[in-house]
């Protein structure tokens, strides 16, 4: 009989934090399997895409500093 996810994941919580750790990055790397070929072409495109968009004016950019305080003021609340 299958065990349930839930199963699963109550035993795996029993694991060293070393031992989860490896778990995680052996699954996630097992999700990259079969990923698109052509991520970087896709990537290319975009940028490509976002470069167009402020050269025409259609995006707004703001200075590094503002964007960084943004972020910062954002993740405090």
């Amino acid at each position: 009989m299958a065990r349930s996810i839930e199963k699963i994941e109550q035993e795996l919580m029993g694991l060293s934090h070393e031992e989860r750790a490896r778990l995680a990055h052996s699954l996630i790397v097992s999700l990259d399997e079969g990923v698109n070929e052509n991520v970087d072409a896709y990537w290319q495109e975009e940028l490509s895409r976002r470069d167009e968009a402020i050269k025409t004016g259609r995006s707004k950019t703001i200075p590094a500093e503002e964007a960084m305080r943004a972020a910062r003021k954002s993740l405090k609340k």
